[in-house]
């Protein structure tokens, strides 16, 4: 038998679940000190969450996408880009949109119902959230385009769940990608479930990082819960693009330990088992148990930096809350240069119907 092509998917993974090293960790992270911001910014990230959820849960924040779980990958990726490149996230990559800029109060003002989250303070040419599935990876292949033929050192990330790597706009954007040999990294945020679709019945790929080679990218799968590995398979990424190797998949293996959002109740179609077994596998214990061994981190610190985090995210907090409503017709008045007449008279109806309410 003839065989025209054989592709492999390398593995990468430098922390067990357990915190102690399984493999030799790359020279960045020679000295564990490296890792100690990154840390801290993760548990920022957790209690920011937690925060959140208590916030929708009391009546005062919308619909909210909970990260708990994914904070290793999202900090990862936020920490592996330079401010000139383009991030293009779905809904919930909050601990990378925190590394590049966007301030938590925005992050809940959007979730609240205001868009004027959008226009967050982070790098300008960054992407808003983005709700509907995968369709941010076309722009991010648009923006790397752009930057090709700019001759721009910058390069585009875009995030998706393994849901959204089945989608027509994760195919289109990665065929782009090898087309044109764009500096593009379409980071695959495998959870193991599209809201309460198993990632075993979404796909028949052994592999979603396999995905990729279709495109003739690289590909690459990684521990999403171990921060050492998230941060090495970026690099590589990085390095392809930025010197002109073009673009990478790259599949995070991870976990949602909590509700796909706080509309959703996974106990409906997921077992307690598999659940606590995820949390076995966590991020935040896994680098804390290394960084302890390390006699960098204790309980002391912890207990410190934790009501430091409370009080800056409750901060945060109160500034949204104190956030002037928008009038009712703020929803009608950014769409159109000229509006047509049957928005219009929405906007008339919307405005009545207001002051009718008081």
């Amino acid at each position: 038998m003839t065989i025209a092509a054989q592709f492999q998917i390398e593995y990468l993974q430098y922390l067990g679940p357990d915190g102690v090293p399984v493999a030799e960790l790359p020279p960045a992270f020679a000295d564990a000190k490296a890792l100690l911001p990154l840390f801290k910014q993760m548990l920022f990230v957790r209690t920011f969450d937690a925060k959140a959820i208590a916030l929708q849960r009391t009546g005062k924040l919308g619909t909210y996408a909970s990260s708990l779980g994914h904070e290793a990958t999202h900090v990862g990726i936020g920490a592996s880009m330079q401010p000139e490149d383009v991030f293009a996230p779905s809904y919930r990559e909050y601990g990378a949109q925190f590394m590049r800029g966007v301030r938590p109060r925005e992050v809940l003002l959007y979730w609240g119902g205001d868009e004027r989250g959008n226009d967050f303070a982070g790098p300008r040419n960054d992407y808003p959230w983005c709700v509907p599935i995968s369709t941010q990876c076309l722009m991010a292949a648009g923006a790397a385009l752009a930057f090709k033929l700019r001759k721009e050192n910058r390069l585009a990330v875009a995030t998706c769940g393994d849901g959204g790597s089945s989608k027509t706009d994760f195919y289109a954007a990665l065929n782009s990608a090898g087309a044109y040999k764009l500096p593009l990294i379409l980071c695959v945020v495998n959870n193991g479930w599209a809201i309460s679709v198993p990632r075993s019945a979404q796909t028949g790929a052994q592999t979603l990082a396999q995905k990729g080679i279709a495109g003739g990218l690289h590909c690459l799968q990684v521990d999403g819960n171990d921060l050492i590995a998230v941060m090495e398979g970026m690099r590589r990424a990085v390095a392809r693009a930025r010197s002109g190797e073009g673009g990478s998949v790259i599949e995070f293996m991870t976990y949602r330990l909590h509700d796909h959002t706080t509309a959703d109740d996974a106990r409906r179609y997921r077992g307690e088992d598999e659940v606590k077994a995820a949390w076995a596998r966590e991020p935040l214990t896994r680098l804390r148990s290394y960084l302890t061994a390390q006699k960098l981190w204790d309980e002391t610190q912890e207990q410190a930096w934790a009501e430091d985090c409370g009080k800056r995210v409750d901060e945060e907090i109160n500034a949204y809350l104190q956030t002037p409503v928008q009038p009712v017709e703020a929803m009608f008045d950014f769409l159109y240069a000229d509006p047509p007449p049957d928005l219009l008279a929405q906007r008339a109806a919307a405005i009545a119907l207001e002051k009718r309410n008081g």
